[in-house]
């Protein structure tokens, strides 16, 4: 089974405190503003069920899963996710954007907990099967983004990790972007936020005009 390209997916993805759900939104008015139908979303989560599976991973307070068990229970919620929200808005001709996909775990669980690179590139063929047109990957020093993060409020479990752990997401996402540079592309999310909101936009609009309508 090989992966499916979905032109009308666009994920976001990057570092704690990269602006992900920020540039998520902008994006997602931008293509409102030309009267396509818009799902933004986010994982984990994004079904009600997938929801319940982000507070298990996250929350400090539950049991910290094993390895394995984060990535099995990652791929567990993102499989909800496809088959319940991404696909129908897609299959309806609605564009969807959502905060994070699964570059996210061979960043996370891969890249950072050294996770066999392997099995996830087998559970993301057999379990998503599919794949955006269009990842921004919005790159961010580490220590900025977790700055940032923490003035949110309380970590949660992964944003509780150490620095060298989000160093080795980061070198994870741009080792991911070289592989495929045609579908990942990245934007320096260290600059104020309305200057990576535009930069964000204007591949957008790039993007936009190969798809068709």
């Amino acid at each position: 089974m090989t992966l499916q390209r979905c032109p009308r997916l666009i994920s976001l993805e990057g570092g704690e405190g990269a602006g992900k759900s920020t540039v998520r939104d902008v994006l997602a008015e931008r293509l409102r503003a030309t009267g396509r139908e818009v799902v933004a979303t986010r994982e984990p989560g994004g079904t009600p069920l997938a929801e319940q599976i982000r507070a298990l991973l996250l929350d400090p307070a539950h049991e910290a899963p094993a390895p394995e068990t984060e990535l099995l229970l990652m791929f567990a919620a993102r499989a909800q996710h496809v088959r319940e929200t991404v696909l129908p808005a897609l299959e309806r001709g609605a564009w969807v954007l959502s905060d994070r996909f699964t570059d996210a775990s061979h960043a996370y669980q891969g890249a950072a907990r050294g996770g066999d690179a392997a099995l996830i590139a087998t559970l993301e063929r057999e379990v998503v099967g599919i794949e955006p047109g269009l990842t921004l990957l919005l790159d961010v020093p580490v220590s900025m983004g977790l700055a940032r993060a923490r003035r949110r409020g309380e970590a949660d479990r992964i944003e509780s990790e150490q620095e060298a752990f989000f160093e080795r997401v980061r070198e994870g996402y741009r080792a991911r972007a070289a592989a495929a540079p045609d579908r990942i592309r990245t934007v320096d999310a260290s600059r104020p936020q309305a200057e990576v909101a535009s930069a964000a936009l204007a591949v957008l609009e790039d993007y936009l005009a190969t798809v068709p309508a």
